[in-house]
């Protein structure tokens, strides 16, 4: 039963020292999300779970020969696994890559763009040191390797220190386009998120088959407080617009009955 014992100790070694580093990055994350230390943590728990393997195989005779017989071939091994695990360790050098340069961080919203087409949105979630989890709004995770995330152009506007957005609404040519631009300017200014509104302006930016289209932009400190930011002021919009007699148009299909 010597050997059951073995097996038992090794494996608890290995557990007892991946506790103690997802512990560590426990502590370490509660001060920053950087990418760079899920990656080391990634990297050195299968670096502990490769040494745990490799010293409990020299514990037995049967599978210390094996292993040694293997490390004698070791060119052959080396070229043939190269070869098998490269994209494997072309993710591993890209994480490597990333987690130095730090495009993204956990918890930041990103786009990946590769080719022109967007592959991936989302709230990044993970970062392991083969490939980046990103979250997207419909629930659903992209798992994309890293090799990709080192080559695609990734959009993070977390990198700014405010985020805008536009608003555009189109109202009718009979309405009184300064008491529109006046209401549209009081409800973007008196909005909670809102910040700089004394910099943005309402604008005529162009005129359309069914009226006028008034333009803003709406900056916040960050792109979920803008999410809700637009939304809020859209409802308000409608609200306040109907309450001033000022018309947003729409499109209506008139039906005449044709006495037979």
């Amino acid at each position: 039963m010597d050997w059951l014992f073995k097996i038992a100790l090794f494996v608890g070694v290995g557990l007892a020292l991946n506790q103690m580093v997802n512990l560590c990055y426990r502590l370490a994350s509660k001060k920053t999300n950087a990418i760079h230390l899920r990656f080391l943590k990634s990297a050195i728990n299968v670096f502990i779970d490769i040494v745990i393997i490799y010293s409990l195989v020299q514990q037995f005779d049967i599978t210390k020969d094996i292993s040694k017989a293997l490390l004698q071939s070791g060119t052959l091994i080396v070229a043939i696994a190269t070869f098998a695990a490269q994209q494997a360790l072309a993710n591993v050098i890209s994480g490597i890559s990333v987690s130095a340069s730090k495009p993204y961080n956990v918890d930041e919203k990103i786009r990946v763009i590769q080719g022109g087409t967007v592959i991936a949105e989302g709230v990044v979630s993970d970062v392991t040191i083969r490939h980046t989890v990103i979250r997207q709004f419909n629930g659903e995770c992209c798992i994309v390797p890293n090799s990709i995330m080192d080559s695609a152009v990734i959009i993070n506007t977390n990198y700014t220190e405010n985020v805008g957005n536009f608003i555009e609404v189109v109202v009718s040519y009979d309405t009184d386009i300064e008491k529109a631009i006046s209401v549209m300017k009081e409800i973007c200014a008196t909005h909670e998120l809102t910040i700089d509104t004394d910099k943005s302006s309402v604008t005529v930016s162009s005129f359309v088959a069914d009226g006028v289209t008034l333009k803003t932009t709406i900056w916040t400190r960050d792109l979920n407080d803008n999410f809700k930011a637009c939304s809020d002021i859209r409802a308000s919009l409608v609200k306040e617009f109907k309450k001033n007699d000022i018309e947003i148009p729409y499109q209506t299909v008139t039906i005449h009955h044709m006495a037979g």
